[in-house]
């Protein structure tokens, strides 16, 4: 399902993915998160939020469980969500120099074939989320500049071509953001940054 593009100043879907695994409300993460949904809601973008710490991911095991099987009612829920979306927003920690399993378990789920994409006879792959746009939000203790230029943002840049841009979704910006547990005042601005990127849909 393609959508059209919205227009500069136009309300946006967005669907706002924390992918933060712990279920305990506490971490950075959530309060970028947070301020970002609120800065969107304010300027009149209508918001639906995907938290990945509750659901029930099992990791796939199996080739058939990947293209076969009936998705668990949260995944299709989530499924539905992105189908509504024109722009997605997806935030996560950085662990050991990679999204968390929980998070690539969920988009094992829910990115699959039949879904996202599928394979036309004798022709390139079909893109079904094409028309989407995203923003990855990526949180780490190290500093940002070490991060894209001593270990090149490897599996940011996988995330944004292999996944996103692999199923139609572009353009994808992205957002590093280094030092968390540093001054408070560095996260006050970033949380300020982000209640601004909600409120213009960004």
């Amino acid at each position: 399902m393609v959508i059209p593009r919205v227009q500069e100043g136009e309300a946006r879907q967005i669907l706002v993915i924390d992918g933060h695994p712990d279920p305990r409300r506490g971490h950075f993460v959530h309060a970028l998160a947070d301020q970002y949904v609120a800065g969107a809601v304010s300027a009149g973008h209508l918001v639906r939020r995907l938290d990945i710490a509750p659901m029930s991911l099992a990791p796939l095991r199996t080739r058939y469980e990947w293209e076969e099987t009936e998705p668990p009612a949260e995944i299709a829920a989530a499924q539905e969500a992105m189908v509504w979306a024109d722009h997605m927003v997806i935030f996560y920690p950085l662990w050991l120099g990679d999204m968390p399993s929980l998070l690539k378990a969920f988009f094992e789920q829910v990115l699959c074939p039949g879904f996202a994409f599928s394979y036309p006879k004798n022709r390139l792959p079909h893109k079904a989320l094409k028309g989407r746009s995203a923003h990855v939000v990526v949180t780490m203790g190290m500093p940002s500049i070490a991060y894209r230029l001593y270990y090149r943002a490897h599996s940011l840049k996988s995330l944004k071509r292999n996944i996103l841009k692999f199923v139609g979704i572009s353009p994808v910006r992205t957002t590093v953001i280094g030092g968390v547990e540093g001054a408070s005042a560095a996260r006050d601005r970033w949380l300020l940054h982000m209640s601004r990127k909600g409120a213009d849909g960004h």
